[in-house]
């Protein structure tokens, strides 16, 4: 664990660091894929240092009542939902949580015809299938991505991120087959906040880069 760990420039050069870590995987057509938005650039260069295919891994987080920063749970693509523990302690009630769910799910099939035009997602059964965030924090945007893709039966599943608390990762590691990740900070108060370039990846980015992919 690291206690003092130090920020990456950027997230092109945490994707770096992340590809260097995942050379095992080139040349056996890995998918990666990204948590959009701000992976997407990160899974775009990782996909082209392993010879892989690049796609991605809708999922949302469901926010708090008062607080739309702060992740409850999260939902992919199919409706299923995880919801954190934090939210029972602090009695989110039953009527908020489907009407955010219901919210979220509609915004999840909005952002698939955005980003892919209504594209099917690419085929995951018999893969190997890593999937990339720029960062956990509570880790329930990733701990959903997991569960969305082992449902699709890949061969071998693997998270991959540059930063993530400690708590967190024990909990997505009971989830994937194997977890990458470069820096366990004790300090850990946002993703943020190891990263000395940290801009918003804005959604005609991520159109961009999948249209090229």
């Amino acid at each position: 664990m690291t206690i003092n760990a130090q920020r990456f420039v950027s997230r092109e050069q945490a994707a770096e660091l992340l590809a260097q870590e995942l050379i095992r995987y080139k040349g056996r057509h890995p998918l990666v894929l990204a948590i959009p938005r701000g992976a997407v650039p990160m899974g775009s260069l990782i996909a082209s240092q392993l010879d892989g295919e690049l796609d991605i891994v809708l999922t949302h987080k469901l926010c708090a009542p008062m607080d739309p920063e702060y992740a409850i749970g999260a939902i992919d693509e199919s409706g299923w939902v995880y919801i954190s523990p934090l939210a029972a302690r602090a009695g989110i009630s039953p009527s908020y949580l489907e009407q955010e769910k219901e919210r979220q799910l509609d915004s999840l099939k909005h952002r698939r015809i955005r980003f892919k035009s209504g594209k099917k997602p690419a085929a995951v059964k018999g893969r190997i299938a890593i999937v990339v965030d720029d960062g956990l924090a509570t880790g329930a945007t990733m701990i959903a991505a997991l569960h969305a893709i082992r449902a699709r039966e890949p061969a071998r599943l693997v998270c991959a991120i540059p930063v993530a608390p400690s708590d967190t990762l024990d909990r997505v590691s009971e989830l994937a087959d194997e977890v990458i990740c470069l820096q366990v900070p004790d300090d850990f108060r946002s993703v943020g906040q190891f990263y000395q370039h940290f801009p918003q990846v804005e959604e005609d980015e991520v159109i961009r880069i999948l249209s090229a992919s």
